[in-house]
């Protein structure tokens, strides 16, 4: 079957370097521009005068709120377009379409129900992810702004994932670059230029999503997309949906996991050494998510490979797709180190200019990513377990290194360690390197299993043609 990209790709038959490359390469573009919105948005509010670092601070606590809100468009999105691959590798489009056509209206639902929750109940979880007296007043005014943009961000998260998976990598690339050159352009203009502040930054953020959204949905509805939205398969079914959020709920996990995780940090760090280390760890969480992008975007483009080859049942093109996707991850994460620990002032520079604040952030740095090398390893192997379809291990990496080996750490170290703001920061280096220790023993016991099974199947079919 052949997909068509800027030209026509073949999943099953092209060499798999030059399929990783087509399709990653953009892939990892849309991973970084999209988080453009959020970067681009806190990069300017560092810099407006006299009250930059009060007002990053306070918007820096609205970022597990839209970490939830993107959580739920991995849930099905994420969920959903791996099995359409797995689907379009077997042969059965119409049901690739349905399972997208129940993925669209799940992303509706679920967005309205978010838009009432955060409308509603945002400023006691601002105070509970680490807002104080002087920094809520920021936070409530970029969040209700961008509670309203809900159902764009839903869409554009979601969709764009099913764009991916057909091997549209441009397409689903020219998808974020929309919103994020818009939200470039109007983020001056509107917190500079209009005078708006921090409401301006929502402001654009929800303009630029909406300029996506509508983007991603035409395409769909287009004749250029081998799986269309159709109005048949709008009506949700069980059957189809429930696979789907299982395989979802580990890059949910992933993403809503963040928002405990930075409620856990801040407090903490509100605790030992006040609104100074939050601003910090606003910064600290910026960089990892936007230095982390890559790995996704590499993974995102080899999932595609894998999830139809392994529909197609080629155990030699899954091995090999897999064995490149991961030295290419552990390539990134090697240099991302180096450069981490040799000029973390350069990653710091961009959010803030402030003395004080890019002293403590400098130096938290080089311990918050310390162990970040082993991250190649670690996101090839949970990605993959996705693009299999396996939800249940999945699933526990996704819990594994957060909820119970992260999050404890945050606590236990500071009862330890004299130094507490070190002892939290600690914690994140600590966790990784047993996640991944555990992750790569799963992944090689599992892989193992599904090759020979994988290449018993290719033997048995074999051997059915030759008695024909």
């Amino acid at each position: 079957m052949k997909l068509t990209l800027s030209k026509e790709v073949d999943l099953a038959k092209e060499p798999i370097g030059h399929l990783l490359w087509v399709l990653a390469v953009p892939a990892i573009t849309s991973q970084v521009v999209n988080a453009l919105y959020n970067m681009v948005d806190r990069m300017y509010i560092g810099h407006i005068p006299e009250v930059g670092s009060v007002a990053l601070t306070g918007v820096g606590v609205c970022f597990p709120l839209i970490m939830i809100v993107s959580a739920f468009a991995y849930l099905f999105g994420m969920g959903g377009a791996p099995r359409a691959s797995i689907y379009m590798g077997k042969k059965q489009n119409d049901m690739a379409e349905k399972i997208m056509g129940n993925s669209f209206v799940a992303l509706c639902i679920i967005a309205i129900f978010l838009t009432i929750a955060m409308l509603i109940g945002a400023r006691p979880l601002l105070y509970l992810f680490g807002a104080s007296a002087n920094t809520i007043g920021y936070a409530m005014d970029y969040i209700q702004i961008y509670a309203i943009g809900t159902i764009f961000v839903q869409l554009t998260l979601g969709l764009n994932a099913f764009i991916s998976c057909q091997g549209f990598s441009l397409i689903s690339m020219f998808t974020v670059c929309i919103g994020a050159v818009t939200n470039i352009v109007l983020d001056p203009i509107f917190i500079f230029g209009f005078g708006m502040g921090v409401q301006g930054a929502a402001l654009a953020t929800v303009l630029s999503q909406a300029f996506s959204a509508a983007w991603a949905i035409y395409f769909l509805c287009s004749s250029k997309s081998v799986l269309r939205l159709q109005k048949k398969n709008l009506r949700l079914s069980a059957s189809i949906m429930l696979p789907c959020i299982a395989l979802g709920v580990a890059p949910f996990l992933m993403q809503a996991t963040e928002s405990v995780l930075v409620l856990c940090f801040n407090s903490s760090l509100l605790r030992y050494g006040g609104d100074l280390a939050v601003g910090a760890m606003t910064i600290l969480s910026s960089v990892m998510q936007f230095a982390m992008l890559p790995l996704q975007g590499i993974t995102q483009g080899g999932q595609p490979i894998i999830s139809y080859n392994y529909g197609a049942k080629l155990s030699d093109r899954v091995k090999r797709s897999f064995r490149l996707q991961t030295l290419a991850c552990l390539g990134y994460s090697t240099i991302l180190w180096a450069m981490v620990l040799l000029f973390p002032g350069l990653f710091v520079a961009i959010f803030t200019n402030d003395p004080e604040l890019t002293e403590i952030t400098c130096w938290a740095l080089r311990i918050y990513m310390s162990t970040v090398l082993l991250m190649g390893i670690q996101i090839s192997c949970q990605q993959s377990f996705i693009a299999f379809g396996n939800s249940k291990i999945s699933a526990f990496l996704a819990v594994l290194r957060k909820m119970l080996l992260l999050i404890p750490l945050i606590y236990i170290l500071p009862m330890l360690i004299p130094d507490k703001v070190f002892a939290v920061f600690l914690a994140e280096p600590i966790a990784d390197t047993i996640a991944v220790a555990t992750t790569a023993i799963l992944f090689y016991r599992e892989f193992k299993k599904m090759m020979r099974e994988m290449q018993q199947k290719e033997g048995d079919n074999l051997l059915f043609l030759l008695n024909c």
